[in-house]
């Protein structure tokens, strides 16, 4: 074999290996709130700050520990969601546009 070849057949061995499975890698399940009771699903947002956490089959929401994690143009609204030991657990902030921010006035 030439030296090409062998260039040639071990990139192409390369991109196969990584090409099957870099989706693994990179599909990473979000945190569910159903599997958490509400401590645990409020620690988890105090502790990172800011984390997108499923809160059903196919939704999910992004929650905040504190207005910091916003821009300068939200404000921090009270979120409430579903774990496993609450219906309604108040879990952390989503972050909204203030209202004089808004155009819908």
């Amino acid at each position: 074999m030439t030296r090409f070849k062998v260039i040639a057949a071990s990139t192409l061995l390369a991109t196969v290996a990584f090409g099957s499975t870099a989706p693994d890698a990179f599909a990473q399940n979000r945190p569910s709130t159903l599997s958490m009771s509400c401590g645990q699903a409020q620690s988890l947002v105090r502790a990172r700050g800011a984390i997108v956490l499923s809160t059903g089959g196919y939704t999910y929401d992004r929650f905040v520990a504190s207005r910091r994690f916003c821009t300068p143009d939200e404000e921090e609204i009270p979120t409430w969601a579903p774990t496993r030991d609450t219906p309604q657990c108040m879990v952390g902030f989503r972050c909204e546009m203030r209202r004089s921010w808004r155009f819908d006035r």
